[in-house]
């Protein structure tokens, strides 16, 4: 146990050092390289700003994880090779699916690429999770259905994983948004799956946790005037959105025992995401609703909303990553006694009301305008 706990800590702790170490100098060449994200109508930052932060998160993750293996080896410990050895087919096609998108998302970020493009790259990482073994095999309840067949879990998946990095691509709309959302995400994860025994996918998610942490400082914290400000960009939402696919569709395929109380699995793998893909669906729908295309970008995001009633910044993103962390904890006290398909309503009837609330807000403050 203390084994897991120091590997643990020295992932998150290397990752936080790293990461702290690599952002400043991204910030460095994005400036004498002119890389920037120009503020236009839709978006909200008012100068220009490096959105190149995303770069430094797969590296630092990966050069950590295989650093950690190789000291490990080296003082004649075996365990994290060991449990490497038992899931390395997922682990592999996982790494290969973040590279991919790592390299999208860099190609995005520096020259554009088409939606449509990077839609068929994700059907491609889902289909590569699916090939090493991680996908939905199970409902566990949910509308009353339990083992799902192949031919239904594989298409399920898929889908499951577009829908994810895309939800966490879009709640990329204010400073510390996303990667407080993702912060919240991986903290739970990595805890969930150390209770799990699950020990490599949780020095994942805490590695994970701790290139987020000096990024959210200079994302939030930092002075754009003062060249100290970067965005994570789609390589940052890209690739934490694929290993936050990775993390929850592994909590799905993990039985729950006594150290977590029994809590039902699809609580524990999609409260933390549901911020994020709440927001999604609601936007996907009103985008259609209107006629417009559902993929193009618009103002009618859960951050929009906030700041449309008065809030600023950083109150709105404290609001949501607070609300994020309510759903967490209450949807796991729920699961120990309710069963998960009032969960899930209930989660759906809370947030259209809140939104039905927003909106209305934004009509009688538009109306006294």
């Amino acid at each position: 146990m203390y084994f897991w706990i120091a590997n643990c800590s020295l992932a998150f702790l290397l990752c936080v050092f790293c990461a702290g170490i690599v952002i400043p100098k991204i910030l460095l060449i994005a400036f004498r390289k002119h890389l920037f994200d120009l503020p236009d109508e839709r978006k909200i930052h008012h100068c220009a700003v490096p959105r190149l932060g995303g770069i430094a998160f797969k590296p630092v993750v990966f050069f950590t994880i295989a650093l950690l293996l190789g000291v490990n080896m080296v003082l004649g410990h075996s365990e994290m090779l060991s449990e490497i050895g038992n899931d390395v087919r997922p682990l592999a096609f996982a790494f290969c699916s973040i590279m991919v998108l790592y390299l999208i998302g860099m190609a995005d970020d520096l020259i554009g690429i088409r939606y449509r493009a990077k839609f068929v790259i994700q059907i491609l990482c889902g289909v590569m999770l699916i090939a090493g073994g991680i996908y939905i095999d199970n409902l566990h309840g949910i509308l009353g259905i339990h083992a799902i067949p192949l031919w239904l879990g594989y298409p399920l998946t898929i889908l499951v994983v577009v829908f994810i990095i895309n939800a966490i691509n879009m709640i990329d709309g204010i400073d510390g948004l996303a990667s407080g959302l993702c912060s919240i995400a991986c903290l739970f994860y990595g805890l969930t799956f150390f209770m799990l025994h699950q020990h490599v996918y949780a020095m994942l998610a805490f590695a994970t946790l701790g290139v987020l942490v000096p990024f959210f400082y200079y994302n939030v914290f930092g002075n754009a005037e003062h060249g100290r400000k970067i965005f994570m960009g789609d390589t940052g939402s890209l690739t934490v959105g694929m290993m936050l696919c990775l993390l929850s569709l592994k909590l799905i395929m993990c039985c729950p025992d006594d150290n977590t109380g029994n809590v039902h699995p699809m609580v524990l793998a999609f409260s933390p995401l549901l911020v994020p893909c709440s927001d999604v669906v609601r936007v996907y729908l009103h985008r259609v609703r209107n006629g417009k295309n559902p993929f193009l970008p618009d103002k009618n995001h859960i951050h929009h909303k906030l700041l449309a009633v008065g809030m600023r910044q950083s109150n709105a993103m404290i609001t949501i990553i607070s609300v994020s962390i309510v759903f967490i904890l209450f949807n796991i006290l729920l699961a120990l006694y309710l069963d998960v398909n009032w969960i899930v309503l209930g989660d759906i009837l809370i947030w259209i009301l809140a939104n039905i609330w927003l909106t209305r807000r934004i009509s009688a403050i538009n109306k006294k305008l």
